[in-house]
């Protein structure tokens, strides 16, 4: 009679949807804080007003900017955490899947490392920069 193998602690790699979703969620925060900043900084108010008035959803982004730090924050934590936890999982024996694995692993990073950077922008530039 066969024993199936006990299943490796943290074998399964974080979730791919989940640093998609913290990208996207850093990006609504450089969406409705960053861009209308930068835009007006660099004089281009007529810009943002025709930008506004195609996307008027924009605007719902910015009237909702607390709610929408607290769930890109939410998800970049998570996602953070996923990282951390899976930095020493173990990658497969073979030599093509193993690259693979270490290279998505390096991608990942660095879109967590992106959507950070995004979310800090967003939250100077929603937060800080008016405070001033």
């Amino acid at each position: 009679m066969s024993q199936a193998p006990l299943a490796e602690p943290f074998a399964e790699p974080p979730a791919k949807w989940l640093a998609f979703f913290s990208l996207f969620t850093s990006t609504g925060t450089l969406v409705c804080c960053a861009l209308p900043a930068l835009l007006v900084a660099l004089g281009a108010g007529a810009t943002l007003s025709t930008l506004v008035a195609i996307v008027p959803g924009l605007v719902l982004l910015s009237e909702y900017k607390e709610a929408v730090f607290v769930v890109s924050g939410a998800m970049l934590a998570v996602s953070g955490w996923l990282q951390w936890r899976g930095r020493l999982a173990p990658c497969p024996v073979d030599l093509a899947q193993r690259q693979a694995c270490l290279s998505t692993r390096r991608v990942s990073t660095g879109v967590y490392c992106v959507s950070s950077v995004v979310y800090a922008v967003g939250g100077w530039f929603a937060f800080v920069q008016p405070a001033l």
